[in-house]
């Protein structure tokens, strides 16, 4: 089977693209540039797609950029720090960013002839980002099974699954989470503080995996 992975350079996409090379699927990797503070994801994409000796294209909304404007991830304002069950997190939000994302990843599909597209949501990202919700992926699906004279598979493997699962998983599969990225703010090294890297630290301890991440913070 082909498909394509929406691959943002962090932890969950990249066990996705490493599961989905591991069932025998021959991949193709998408990732995004929505006007994020940093370029570390694409980065640590790159690499991951030269680990698996996959296929890369690189999107580049370019002047699209603004109207994802409002979150604390494309540069409005300071990234929160804490949990990402606080309330501040809310200001991470990129408006409707999973429907572009979805749609480029189901165009690449059309193009390259893919079975499937595969994103990383999990359980975890419900309760804040409201395009994470399984009721909107089922809508993206519909849309996808019918955006073409062949149908387009819309999956998200580790929807039902936390993030410690994942974590379990890509040790599992060798995944080099040393070299992935999920730190919002984008300096040399992991902030340690921000919502992403609060739950990536979680995750390993949840899972018992030893945690290669180098972190600002201890």
């Amino acid at each position: 089977m082909k498909s394509v992975v929406v691959l943002s350079g962090g932890m969950d996409s990249s066990v996705l693209a490493y599961w989905s090379k591991d069932q025998g699927d021959q991949v193709v990797a998408i990732t995004v540039l929505y006007g994020q503070r940093h370029v570390k994801e694409l980065d640590a994409a790159r690499v991951i797609c030269d680990r698996l000796g996959i296929k890369h294209e690189v999107a580049d909304l370019g002047g699209a950029a603004q109207l994802f404007a409002g979150s604390a991830l494309t540069g409005t304002g300071e990234v929160p720090h804490g949990h990402y069950a606080d309330e501040s997190m809310k200001k991470t939000v990129v408006p409707n960013r999973n429907m572009v994302l979805l749609s480029l990843g189901i165009a690449l599909a059309v193009r390259e002839k893919a079975q499937r597209v595969l994103y990383g949501a999990h359980s975890g990202d419900h309760a804040i980002y409201p395009d994470c919700r399984p009721e909107y992926f089922r809508a993206m699906g519909q849309a996808a099974m019918r955006c073409d004279w062949e149908p387009i598979h819309l999956e998200a493997p580790f929807m039902d699954r936390d993030k410690a699962a994942i974590a379990s998983l890509g040790n599992m599969l060798k995944v080099p989470f040393q070299e992935t990225w999920s730190c919002y703010e984008g300096g040399e090294l992991h902030c340690g503080k921000c919502g992403t890297c609060v739950e990536r630290r979680e995750a390993f301890q949840l899972a018992n995996v030893s945690d290669p991440t180098m972190y600002r913070e201890a």
